[in-house]
């Protein structure tokens, strides 16, 4: 199956995210996340990790301005280009100043940017705390054509899917290399920037974040808990825009073969410790 699905596999690399005070979202950034911090024209950010990145640009709304996946085989890049133009999507040019040579962008039905393409260079230094950039969820009024999207035309690999009482689906849960989800959608009455999320190493990891957020008087409003799918430990909190943040440790492995499950629209699903997080009514 692999060699019949050119996205497999890419890895999250960084998002870009737009706010109305790039700064203070980018200082935020810096203190909390422990990112380097490089000021770029027009009033943008570099903050880098050794495992995390972020683009951080000035603009009216904020939110997610793009989200950027690595696929460093040139031949597979290529062939992952072809075969969303023959799917008649519309291909542009990379925003990112991360991706090298060949990096391209395409939109999906709500108007959030894909990139995919090659790293520019290697990271480097170290994070005080673990936490790799893993995945980024959005939210949509229109589910199904984004699952369309998403499956069909991209090539993501569906792991799991929550459906309500009438069987349509309320969240869907897309990998694309084994790690159970580097992209997820939940249904609600509109569109836009839900969460990302940072892999830590272990239980460990998130009462070492739970402490330093602590200690910075950084409340979590959801945590620690875990999740149905994906099966991940995680606690949550938000950044200074509304943005939510997530650190997650020991998030479920899929094969590609692996078939996907279906779970109830209920708040065990979402959290099987105890209260969920709904986007939309159960």
């Amino acid at each position: 199956m692999a060699d019949r699905c050119p996205l497999w596999p890419a890895r999250l690399h960084h998002l870009g995210l737009v706010s109305a005070d790039a700064g203070a979202l980018a200082e935020f950034y810096r203190r909390v996340l422990g990112y380097e911090a490089e000021e770029l024209a027009e009033g943008g950010w570099h903050l880098r990790g050794k495992e995390r990145e972020l683009i951080v640009a000035q603009g009216a709304r904020a939110g997610l301005g793009f989200a950027a996946f690595t696929v460093e085989d040139g031949a597979r890049l290529g062939d992952l280009r072809a075969d969303i133009e023959a799917k008649g999507a519309d291909i542009g040019p990379s925003p990112s100043p991360l991706l090298d040579e060949g990096a391209f962008a395409v939109k999906d039905p709500d108007g959030n940017a894909l990139v995919f393409g090659p790293p520019r260079e290697a990271r480097a230094g170290a994070d005080a705390l673990r936490g790799r950039l893993q995945h980024f969820v959005v939210t949509s009024a229109q589910i199904e054509p984004m699952m369309a999207f998403y499956q069909d035309v991209l090539g993501f690999v569906l792991s799991d899917v929550v459906n309500d009482e009438d069987g349509d689906p309320t969240a869907v849960f897309y990998r694309s290399d084994p790690e159970h989800h580097s992209f997820a959608i939940f249904r609600a009455d509109h569109g836009g920037f839900d969460h990302h999320a940072y892999e830590s190493g272990c239980w460990n990891d998130i009462r070492d974040w739970a402490d330093h957020l602590s200690a910075l008087r950084v409340p979590m409003f959801w945590g620690p808990g875990r999740h149905g799918p994906g099966n991940n430990l995680f606690v949550m909190f938000r950044d200074p825009d509304g943005n939510a943040l997530e650190i997650s440790t020991e998030l479920e492995l899929m094969p590609i073969g692996m078939a996907h499950r279906e779970w109830p629209h209920d708040a065990r699903t979402l959290n099987l410790w105890g209260d969920a997080w709904f986007r939309s009514e159960p």
